[in-house]
């Protein structure tokens, strides 16, 4: 350790640390003093979620004897994820209370920065020692007093200055770095999908225009019920296809977590390789091709028959661009949560070219996809160099070679 640097435990720098307040469903209100939850604590910073704002009424607040807190106090989470992570309260226009399992810190400023703490929250010293007095094996948790007793750094307070200013900096070039990449991101994807929605919308020689339930068979999945009755651990079982074996940026689905017996097959629904899912409720519209068999969920509608007319990479590339996902969007019925039936998606307008001209598209979007995968896996490499670089800076910062 530096010379002048020293450790203290994070209770003994505190002239406050306490638990907030237990605060039931029914002691809350649509208006009054601001509740802050775990939830609103990000690593190292505020969330507001004003949205999802969660009050208390002034009779509420005598009648429970809570703990006003204050913009400048910082608020330490004792859940995950990850336990320990804190934040320094902004003023958000509100009186403020928190729930029991933010931990209240108010600093001594005479010897602990709250910023240079805020910083050290981040360091691997601090979750390490944070992560070895966690307990629960559910829901790992901290008590309070155990929080209390976190070895914290603290070198002499015109150090702690120094540190802050030149990790401030540092920061918010990093930032700064950081919301570019992830525009570029965002800006290569949007390029992708403004040039599927073009194509989509052209019209050449031969195209011509037909419902979806024209040019394919659709229908539902189905699940036996109660569905933990035909579930087996047997590997040779039949692949149960539910919603979770699906990711948001895959193409296929090739294996599955649970599988079924075969007297569930018979009450359920069989697709196999080469058929299409879709999910009919809130997620509509990411299609999925099938690289096995097995029996689906009552949540996907399933797309099959459809090799005399359509190709099966144009056709991927069509169900998923916004141009299908708008009719999807317009169509669907339901005001809270939206589902999207047979009937409704057998309407459904598609345009289709002739094959070799569909052949044609899904090589060049295959080509474009592939590419965007490429600047997608360098940007990756560029956030994680940057993660990189903060970790860094923190070890540097607190080893007292900054």
């Amino acid at each position: 350790m530096k010379e002048g640097w020293r450790t203290e435990s994070l209770a003994d720098l505190s002239e406050v640390f306490a638990d907030g307040d237990w605060i039931e469903s029914k002691d809350q209100s649509p208006q009054g003093i601001r509740l802050i939850q775990t939830g609103n604590i990000g690593i190292g910073d505020f969330k507001n979620r004003a949205d999802k704002a969660r009050y208390i009424s002034e009779a509420t607040f005598k009648r429970l004897r809570c703990t006003e807190i204050f913009e400048g106090d910082c608020l330490i989470s004792r859940l995950p994820e990850p336990v320990g992570r804190s934040c320094i309260l902004p003023d958000i226009g509100s009186r403020m209370i928190t729930g029991v399992d933010c931990t209240i810190v108010r600093f001594d400023q005479s010897r602990m920065l709250p910023q240079f703490f805020i910083y050290y929250s981040e360091s691997q010293a601090y979750v390490a020692a944070v992560d070895s007095e966690t307990t629960g094996t559910t829901r790992s948790r901290i008590s309070r007093s155990r929080l209390g007793q976190t070895p914290t750094l603290v070198p002499p307070l015109s150090e702690q200055q120094r540190i802050v200013a030149i990790l401030d900096d540092a920061f918010e070039r990093i930032a700064t770095a950081t919301a570019d990449v992830e525009k570029n991101i965002k800006n290569a994807r949007a390029i992708f999908e403004s040039h599927l929605d073009f194509v989509f919308t052209q019209r050449g020689d031969g195209w011509v225009d037909a419902a979806l339930g024209e040019v394919c068979r659709i229908a539902r999945g189905g699940s036996p019920r109660p569905i933990k009755d035909y579930l087996t651990v047997d590997p040779d079982g039949i692949n149960w296809v539910k919603i979770a074996d699906a990711t948001a940026s895959g193409k296929y689905i090739y294996e599955t977590k649970e599988r079924i017996i075969p007297d569930g097959a018979r009450r359920s629904r069989m697709v196999h390789d080469g058929d299409f899912l879709l999910s009919n409720s809130m997620s509509f519209g990411h299609p999925y091709i099938m690289r096995t068999s097995g029996c689906i969920h009552d949540g996907w509608l399933v797309l099959t028959e459809y090799a005399s007319r359509l190709n099966q990479d144009y056709l991927y590339y069509l169900l998923g661009s916004s141009f299908m996902y708008e009719q999807f969007d317009q169509l669907a019925a339901g005001s809270t949560v939206r589902n999207l039936n047979i009937e409704l998606a057998s309407r459904v307008e598609i345009p289709i070219p002739p094959l070799e001209r569909q052949q044609e598209i899904a090589r060049l979007f295959d080509a474009m996809s592939h590419e965007i995968e490429r600047l997608q896996s360098i940007y990756q490499r560029k956030l994680d160099a940057l993660d990189a670089l903060k970790q860094s800076l923190l070890h540097h910062a607190f080893s007292g070679q900054l």
